[in-house]
């Protein structure tokens, strides 16, 4: 499977994006899906994940009420909508395709490109 992250920008603390990760092939369902991030000097981290038919989603700590991630299988697509941002949420955000419902980075055999979220004071 291919992934295509997109949504970053520059924003305001305070402020909401919207990330999309648009996968190719038609085997999209059969992924657990989640977002990584990583912030300049720090390792990759884990931020949200979401089953393959969407019933379980789990979030890093300090996105909990903020951070809501979606998908859609009849689109091939999966969202985190980020509210409340923080000057701490900047980071590049990658989108992630596993076979297992984990959390760890080298669970996921597939990654978009990143898309950069700037979040301003």
């Amino acid at each position: 499977v291919q992934l295509q992250a997109s949504g970053g920008g520059l924003v305001q603390a305070g402020g909401s994006l919207r990330l999309s990760c648009a996968a190719s092939g038609r085997t999209f369902s059969s992924y657990v899906m989640a977002w990584f991030r990583q912030a300049p000097g720090k390792d990759r981290q884990f931020v949200a994940a979401i089953s393959w038919r969407g019933i379980s989603r789990d979030y890093v700590d300090s996105v909990k009420g903020r951070f809501t991630i979606a998908r859609d299988n009849a689109e091939n697509t999966m969202y985190l909508q980020m509210n409340s941002l923080k000057p701490e949420d900047t980071a590049i955000y990658y989108c992630a395709a596993g076979s297992r419902y984990q959390f760890a980075v080298n669970e996921y055999d597939y990654w978009g490109q990143g898309t950069l979220v700037t979040v301003s004071s």
